[in-house]
């Protein structure tokens, strides 16, 4: 189940990611922050996996 988040965003950030939402890569800023919070989430469990091997 998804839930609605408020976040305050700086101009320039929104202004780019609403460039690359006009490419296609993105249906919406909301599928574009969730993408990018999964990748760091990925990204932290990957050096937190490798910090203890």
């Amino acid at each position: 189940m998804k839930q609605k988040l408020s976040v305050t965003i700086d101009e320039k950030t929104i202004k780019i990611v609403e460039q690359i939402i006009k490419r296609g890569i993105f249906r919406n800023k909301s599928h574009a922050v969730e993408f990018g919070l999964n990748k760091l989430i990925n990204e932290s469990k990957e050096t937190n996996e490798n910090a203890r091997n």
